[in-house]
């Protein structure tokens, strides 16, 4: 998700991302999600940018600092797909090495790592248990875990990429393929009502630093 974030106004930015077509993947529900989620939309003081990421090694290395440094949004939200998911994920954490699976160029980083130098984690500042339980409290249709590895391959390689951009502004939401089990809408109604929690846990958490400095 992306969306610029200016001083001394109400709206929010918040920028989507999904990922592109890869492997068995011919279409990818993280992509699907996302549009569905920009059909729906998002509370009327948030200015919600969508964009679709290839699943390419040196295009998320370029693309995501270009996007931070012409946008400056409060909160980038990546949306992927797994495989191996059955419900919609919010991942705590980027990882910096362990980079060994080639993307759709049949590349992979020599040093296979995301920054060289950099941390070997880097937590995202939105807190996720608190995003997980507000969530979950809405009788949702769809049920939201956490996870703590996304998985090191372009998901996680996207989300430490754009953690280290943000200083932890980012976060990163794993979708299982589509009718297993949810449909589009199912989980374009989850990517909205987690990523409006999302913006609320980041402004409060921003308004008792604010109010701390005060005093």
């Amino acid at each position: 998700m992306k969306g610029p974030s200016f001083a001394g106004e109400s709206l929010s930015g918040s920028f989507a991302r999904g990922f592109g077509p890869f492997g068995e993947h011919a279409v990818n529900a993280s992509w699907i999600a996302v549009q569905e989620l920009e059909k729906l939309g998002l509370r009327d003081d948030v200015d919600l940018h969508v964009y679709e990421v290839p699943v390419e090694y040196q295009t998320v290395q370029s693309l995501i600092p270009e996007l931070w440094k012409k946008h400056s949004p409060q909160l980038v939200v990546h949306v992927g797909v797994s495989g191996m998911a059955t419900t919609v994920t919010l991942e705590k954490c980027g990882h910096n090495v362990g980079y060994k699976g080639l993307d759709n160029c049949r590349f992979c980083p020599g040093s296979q790592c995301c920054v060289e130098g950099g941390p070997e984690c880097i937590d995202s500042i939105i807190d996720m248990d608190t995003v997980c339980k507000r969530v979950s409290a809405l009788g949702l249709d769809v049920t939201v875990t956490i996870s703590k590895d996304a998985g090191r391959y372009l998901c996680d390689f996207t989300y430490y990429t754009s953690l280290y951009q943000s200083h932890g502004r980012s976060a990163f939401v794993h979708v299982p393929p589509l009718g297993k089990p949810y449909s589009a809408e199912q989980l374009g109604r989850a990517l909205q009502a987690i990523i409006e929690e999302m913006l609320d846990v980041l402004e409060h958490s921003k308004d008792e630093i604010n109010c701390q400095h005060e005093h």
